[in-house]
This record gives structure tokens, C-alpha cells and sequence, in this order.
């Protein structure tokens, strides 16, 4: 009896230490996790090794390591929003730079031709100027989380045809024709005219802007494709095309912003369209794919 009794002691008294160390690294963590700084690569430490406590500290370095990479990834897209932000300030800064010079040569030119000449270069810079701009809101408006896309059927090839008369005087100033090859049944899709529209004129002013020669469009099935020679593949990056202010090495200082594919990834992937690149040789293809 006396020797059950000391075992119960023995037993009520290890019990008791060990839920001292347990309430003491509980304690210990806690501290841990309100004095951790943000940036710290500080993990869990344990003194009490059972099974519960491996586990606990495991799920909590696995939060931290989530954290981690999260903050990282934040910081980059900061890192990168000011790059794009000084890369497009510079491309507006430019064209305007230019039609103030040539506005200033028009005030004090007095030959009729030669000011009717400035006054073209002036209106050019500014439609530059706009069009940056332009970009520029159309890409906060499909960030906005308010913004909303209403869809109903749409006949894709009269949207891609409208969209591509509506450049037909940069298509004339290149001495280009694009060549335009559409399905005999015609591409009917859930959508919306103006999204559709966006994104086929983004698409045939990057081709206008960075291609080397007139554009093919074709249309088969549930898919157009847009492809264009380049005059640089080495430049190019197929796979960040569709990312923020990415240009390639040819397309800088261009007078592109780096969000007219960024706007087509934004607004395909509202209409439920896949877009994909992809670079064959000096070929670069953007497919849109529609959903049935």
C-alpha cells in the first residue's frame, strides 16, 4: 500500500513538472509570436519535445514561412509598380517634351507650311500622351474589385472586324493590310462588345507598334489567334507578356505604356476567354481561347 501511495506521488509530481515546462513553452511561444519582428527569419524553438508541441510549432513556422513568402512577393510587386511607374512616366514626359518643343517652334515660325508641319508633329505627341493615359485608366478600371462586366451573346468576327476598321488609319500610315482569315460559321460568344473590342484593338496595336510585318488573325472554332513576326525574338519574353509595364528589350521607348496585354489578361479573364502566348521562332502568336 505505502509503495502505491509513493508511486502516486512520484506519478502526481512528474504530472505536475510537466505541466509547469508545458504551461512555461506555451508561455515561451507566445512571447515568441508578440516580439517577433515582421522581417525576422526567427522560427519556434522547443524545450518540450511530445507530440502536440511538434506539431503546434511545425503549424506555426509553416504560417510564418507563408508570411514570408507573402511579404516577399508584396515587396517585389512594390519594387515593380515603381519601376513601371518610372518606366511610364518617362514615356509620357517624352511625346509631351516633344509637342512643347514643337509648339514653342510654332509660335515664332511664320511659313504657313512649315507651321502646318509642327502643328501635325504637336497633335501626334498629344494622341501619344492620350493614348498612354488611356491605357492608364483602362487598366485601373479593370483592377477596380467594383467593376463589373455585364455579358450576352455576341458575334466575335463583327466585333474583331469593327475593331480593326477603327485602326485603319495607323494600319494605312505602316502601309500594312492585315491578313484576316475567318471561319465560315460564325463565332457566336458570351461576352461583351466593348471588353471584346478592348482587346482586339490592344492586341492589333501591339502588333502594329512592335511587329515587322502585317499581322495574321485567324479565326477556327472557338479560337482567334493574333500572330506577327518580331524583330527581336531574343527580346521578347513569351511567358510576361501578359504581366504589369512588361516590355521587351525592342519595345522600350516605343511609346507603348506596358498594359495594353496586361489590360487583355484582365479583361479575358473577366469574359471567361483564355489568352495564352507563345514564341515560334521571330512568330509571336496570342491565342484567345472562348468558352463554349
Amino acid at each position: 500500500m505505502e509503495a502505491a501511495v509513493v508511486l502516486l506521488a512520484v506519478a502526481v509530481v512528474a504530472l505536475a513538472v510537466q505541466l509547469a515546462r508545458s504551461e512555461a513553452q506555451l508561455r515561451a511561444i507566445a512571447r515568441f509570436l508578440v516580439n517577433r519582428e515582421s522581417a525576422s527569419n526567427a522560427r519556434v524553438a522547443l524545450s518540450v519535445r511530445t507530440r502536440g508541441f511538434v506539431q503546434l510549432a511545425q503549424a506555426v513556422n509553416r504560417q510564418i514561412d507563408r508570411h514570408q513568402g507573402e511579404r516577399v512577393a508584396a515587396e517585389e510587386a512594390k519594387r515593380e509598380l515603381r519601376r513601371g511607374l518610372t518606366y511610364l512616366s518617362h514615356d509620357i514626359r517624352t511625346p509631351l517634351a516633344g509637342a512643347q518643343g514643337y509648339a514653342q517652334l510654332l509660335a515664332a515660325e511664320e511659313d504657313e507650311a512649315l507651321r502646318a508641319r509642327y502643328l501635325d508633329v504637336v497633335s501626334r505627341r498629344l494622341d501619344d500622351v492620350g493614348g498612354l493615359l488611356d491605357q492608364l485608366y483602362a487598366y485601373a478600371q479593370v483592377q477596380d474589385p467594383d467593376h463589373r462586366i455585364e455579358r450576352e451573346p455576341v458575334d466575335v468576327g463583327q466585333v474583331l472586324a469593327e475593331s480593326l476598321a477603327s485602326l485603319y488609319g495607323q494600319f494605312k500610315e505602316r502601309g500594312w493590310e492585315p491578313g484576316i482569315r475567318l471561319a465560315d460559321e460564325p463565332l457566336v460568344a458570351d461576352s461583351n462588345a466593348d471588353a471584346l473590342a478592348r482587346i482586339f484593338r490592344n492586341l492589333a496595336v501591339n502588333a502594329l507598334r512592335y511587329g515587322c510585318e502585317p499581322p495574321r488573325i485567324v479565326q477556327e472554332g472557338r479560337t482567334v489567334a493574333f500572330a506577327n513576326r518580331v524583330a527581336d525574338p531574343d527580346g521578347v519574353d513569351a511567358e510576361r507578356l501578359f504581366e504589369r509595364f512588361y516590355q521587351g528589350d525592342a519595345a522600350r521607348g516605343g511609346g507603348g505604356s506596358g498594359l495594353g496585354l496586361a489590360i487583355v489578361a484582365q479583361l479575358a479573364r473577366a469574359l471567361r476567354i483564355e489568352a495564352t502566348a507563345r514564341l515560334d521562332g521571330d512568330v509571336l502568336t496570342v491565342e484567345l481561347g472562348f468558352p463554349e
